[in-house]
């Protein structure tokens, strides 16, 4: 087994809510070990601070990363300065209006009240911890109590997101993955860029909202 790739840090920069979920499990089949998510997410406020530096530390105890703070811009600049030669992968949707309705489903499903969360459900939801919710909505999506949800505000955030990955490693397409999970050869497509022999698996599906 060539252990290069053992070595190499995969970073899976796409939205929450594209199949990220079910890209670590890939990752961990394969053999990877995959950073603990609940760990990471409680990073967000180093994120916002533009704090960068126990990310970094934090990398060094696995192999691949997904979800907050690696789905949001500026981390994935950073992390290929601090690990060269990292491989990148952009998860997406068949396009924004798919990712927005499956964030809005996995949400409403999140808070259980059979209807879209409010700011004050987010606020009381004590997912990671109590509000954590609600202030990555404020400072990822920039949003407030009358903003939240607005389609047009996520879809675009969802867009941008996407284009600034494509424009930084636009000249790099060895080291960025745009991957669709739901197209049939995903896992093709996965291991032939991580330079991994194809097994005889399909993708996996995990934590559908769809």
């Amino acid at each position: 087994m060539d252990m290069f790739w053992k070595k190499q840090k995969i970073f899976c920069i796409g939205r929450n809510k594209t199949g990220t979920t079910s890209l670590a499990k890939a990752l961990k089949l394969l053999g990877y070990r995959v950073g603990k998510q609940a760990k990471a997410e409680r990073l967000l406020d180093d994120w916002a601070r533009r704090d960068f530096r126990r990310v970094v530390q934090y990398c060094r105890g696995a192999d691949a990363f997904q979800d907050v703070p690696f789905s949001l811009d500026y981390t994935y600049q950073v992390l290929d300065h601090a690990y060269p030669g990292s491989k990148f992968i952009l998860s997406i949707r068949d396009d924004p209006s798919q990712w927005y309705d499956s964030l809005i489903r996995s949400q409403t499903r999140l808070v259980c009240k059979g209807r879209i969360p409010s700011a004050d459900d987010l606020k009381q939801l004590p997912y990671c911890d109590t509000g954590w919710l609600w202030r990555q909505h404020q400072m990822v999506y920039g949003v407030d109590e009358h903003t939240l949800y607005d389609p047009e505000i996520y879809k675009q955030h969802y867009q941008d997101h996407n284009r600034r990955i494509l424009e930084y490693f636009r000249h790099r397409p060895e080291d960025l993955l745009v991957l669709n999970l739901s197209v049939p050869d995903a896992m093709r497509k996965l291991c032939e860029f991580l330079g991994h022999r194809v097994p005889d698996l399909a993708m996996p599906h995990e934590n559908r909202s769809v």
